[in-house]
């Protein structure tokens, strides 16, 4: 897809200072300096919720003067805070930047964006060149739930529970948690029933269908991927494109716990599952239902079973090298 270039004079820098195991304060810090010495305009948003943060995102993009908007807004952070500003920029055409600063950093990871080089990140800011991409876009019957838009991938089944927990553990830091958090999540309620209503299926990729259609099977986990991996590399949809209007889906199926232990290594190094067990399709949307299976969103909570899952086609412009 060809990539637009545009100057950027204005950035609204939204920033999680938390982030990373505390490196998000020293990154903003020198994102935040890097485009100020460039010449563009900075505005920083550090809102004690998540709530307010789309709040003042949103009236921003919003102002009635053209000139006081923003051209770019800024993520200082990890997937999480990209996953809650992505309610005020979706749809808008403003683009999303990104500094990374968080744990995994799987969407800056697809998008080529250094993960560990601050200044090299704000470099591509400053370059101005522009992507489009598709994002997901989760829905669900239950009354108090709010649909919420993802960027990289939605696991539900184990690996939510997993991230849950992760989420949740003080220590060890970085991506060693989720191995903790696995190990202990192992041992508990494993394989449930799963429904898979797939809609909009491309025919003859993977191993769909040959049409829309229900798939019923018992799974240990089924991620949902508008991008490649998660939770810092894994390879867990390793076919899907971000911009080809579709969402690609990884089940796997009712291994035992043995086999499992032997299949997490591998998806952790970052590698292709090549299983007997493991089945991938491409439509899209999908319904997913199975009993008491939480769901998680670029690493954010997304509710239990049942939701729906729909692919956006080209909602997000993003600053790319």
């Amino acid at each position: 897809m060809d990539r637009q270039v545009s100057a950027i004079r204005s950035a609204l820098v939204v920033t999680n200072r938390l982030s990373g195991a505390g490196k998000g304060h020293d990154t903003a810090t020198t994102a935040i300096a890097r485009l100020a010495e460039r010449g563009v305009e900075v505005t920083e948003v550090r809102a004690p919720s998540a709530g307010e943060s789309v709040r003042l995102v949103r009236d921003s993009l919003a102002n009635p003067d053209p000139a006081a908007r923003p051209d770019a807004v800024v993520c200082v952070g990890g997937d999480g805070l990209i996953c809650v500003i992505l309610e005020a920029v979706a749809q808008t055409g403003v683009p999303l930047a990104l500094v990374p600063s968080g744990t995994g950093n799987d969407l800056a990871r697809a998008l080529g964006i250094p993960t560990d080089d601050p200044a090299a990140a704000v470099d591509v800011v400053l370059a101005g060149r522009r992507k489009v991409m598709d994002l997901g876009r989760i829905e669900s019957p239950a009354p108090d739930f709010t649909p919420m838009w993802f960027a990289t991938v939605t696991g539900t089944g184990f690996d939510a529970r997993v991230t849950l927990r992760a989420n949740s553990m003080s220590w060890p830091k970085g991506r060693l948690r989720y191995t903790f958090a696995a190990l202990a999540e192992i041992t508990g309620g494993f394989t449930v029933p799963y429904r898979i209503e797939l809609s909009g299926v491309a025919e003859g990729a993977l191993d769909n269908p040959p049409g829309d259609g229900v798939v019923e099977t018992d799974a240990v986990m089924v991620a949902v991927g508008n991008t490649r991996t998660y939770g810092g590399g894994m390879l867990i949809c390793p076919d899907a494109e971000m911009d080809d209007g579709l969402l690609d889906l990884t089940v796997v199926g009712a291994v035992p716990r043995l086999e499992m232990l032997r299949l997490l290594p591998a998806l952790s190094a970052g590698k292709r599952i090549d299983h007997p067990a493991v089945a991938q399709y491409r439509a899209a949307a999908v319904t997913l239902t199975a009993p008491g299976a939480p769901a998680t969103a670029d690493g954010e909570p997304a509710g239990t079973l049942p939701i729906t899952l729909r692919v956006v086609p080209a909602a997000l412009t993003v600053l790319v090298p």
